[in-house]
This record gives structure tokens, sequence and C-alpha cells, in this order.
């Protein structure tokens, strides 16, 4: 499924078509430095029914958020050096339980990801954005 954002604007309605399609409890975010990967997660969580303030995990490397119906975890994996580091904070309690998880830079940690999980991919073209989700 391909998206086109024109504008920031664009992005609610995006993330809610998403939801809509989501089988896997785990989304895997690629795109370069800036695409706009953190800024869609936080639209994503939001509309999943988080009230908190979402920001991105870049130094935690990851945060959690409550809904009413579950957990979400937020990864950025960029400064990991190794699977080993991801392996010490114990990912894969995160990666095989109950709650959805959203990661942020996965190649840092790939064969470490489950089988079944969603690949969202935003690509920069001139102003605007093409997202794929698979």
């Amino acid at each position: 499924m391909e998206f086109i954002l024109n504008s920031i604007d664009d992005i609610p309605a995006v993330s809610k078509e998403i939801i809509a399609q989501l089988v896997h409890p785990v989304i895997c975010f690629q795109g370069e430095m800036g695409a706009g990967k953190t800024t869609f997660i936080k639209q994503l969580v939001k509309d999943l029914g988080v009230t908190d303030q979402v920001s991105s995990p870049t130094f935690s490397i990851v945060n959690e958020y409550q809904t009413d119906q579950k957990t979400i975890y937020h990864f950025d994996c960029y400064r990991l050096e190794s699977e080993e580091e991801a392996y010490d904070f114990g990912i894969e309690e995160y990666l095989y339980g109950d709650g959805l998880c959203l990661i942020e830079w996965p190649s840092k940690i790939a064969s470490l990801i489950p089988d079944q999980h969603h690949v969202l991919t935003i690509l920069q073209e001139d102003q605007q954005r093409r997202l794929i989700f698979e």
C-alpha cells in the first residue's frame, strides 16, 4: 500500500489508514535521517489512543506508552552498536510480548525482528514523502 504526503497535514489520514491495516504487532520504520519516521510515529501513537507526550527515544532507546487496550513500545535503535546491546535491555521480551512495537532503524537489529512484521518505508521525494506500507 502506498501513500503520498504533500504536507504534514496529510499524516493523520494516512496514520488512520495504516492502523486499519495492522495485522502484526511489530512495525519497522525505514527511511533516511530526517525522513519523518518519528513525526509519523507520534501521530500513529496519538491515533492509537495515547494521551501522553510522545518523544523520540534516541537516548533511552525505548519509550513506553499505554492505551486502554495495549502497551506501545517505540524503539530508536540508531545508537545501538550491536544486536548484543539490544539483548542486554531485553528486546526479545518486547518483540515477543503483548504490546505493539514501533522500531526506527530496524537494520541495527535485523536478525532479531520477528518474521511476522510490517515495514513502513518513508522516502523523501522533492517536497513530498512517499510511504510504502507492507
